[in-house]
């Protein structure tokens, strides 16, 4: 058995180039294909980019010693949240460029490659996520009472009753916001029952 790797010629810069393109075309496509929103999907290729930027190679060079300095100088004054977000999206394009392309960058730069962000350096915690509890029925019961209270006192009595009701559907049988103003007068059967 001998090693193809001295009779193979090294890539030239121009195809280490036009790979690295490909590779990002295909990490987009792959996320399109998850169904990420195409949002998600810029806001990853704008972090590679400046990753990508800062560290004056193709990615997969990448290694933990420079996702140290990356990460704890470059955006050591940057949110939590901020530096939580890069990394991730580091490690998701780790994980695709490990799982589709691995063969070929050993290939071509005679090395395997290997996700630079690791249990050292991994960003400490999560951002925080606010979590919503949702109002008992007597609160929600209160709120309706004193609005209705404030209607026989407040300046603009249509607006106000418009606010009331919208509000009132919303809360209680699920009208969500959209369809809520697109309701008309016309569009509620008074005669099925009470409301409100």
């Amino acid at each position: 058995v001998h090693d193809l790797r001295g009779v193979r010629p090294p890539a030239t810069p121009e195809e280490l180039a036009e790979f690295e393109t490909d590779v990002m075309a295909g990490f987009v496509l792959a996320r399109a294909a998850a169904g990420m929103a195409d949002v998600t999907i810029s806001q990853d290729l704008i972090d590679l980019e400046q990753i990508r930027e800062w560290l004056g190679a193709p990615l997969w060079s990448m290694e933990p010693r420079h996702a140290d300095e990356y990460f704890g100088k470059v955006l050591r004054s940057a949110a939590p949240a901020t530096r939580h977000g890069k990394a991730g999206t580091l490690s998701i394009f780790f994980d695709y460029l490990e799982l589709r392309h691995k063969v070929e960058i050993y290939n071509m730069i005679g090395r395997a490659i290997e996700c630079p962000i690791d249990e050292v350096n991994k960003p400490r915690g999560t951002p925080t996520i606010a979590i919503r509890v949702p109002p008992t029925e007597a609160e929600v019961d209160a709120l309706f009472a004193a609005w209705r209270d404030d209607l026989r006192t407040c300046r603009k009595f249509a607006p106000m009753a418009r606010s009331l009701a919208a509000a009132q559907l919303m809360a209680r049988i699920g009208v969500r916001i959209n369809e809520c103003r697109c309701l008309d007068l016309d569009d509620i059967k008074w005669h099925v029952g009470r409301f409100g």
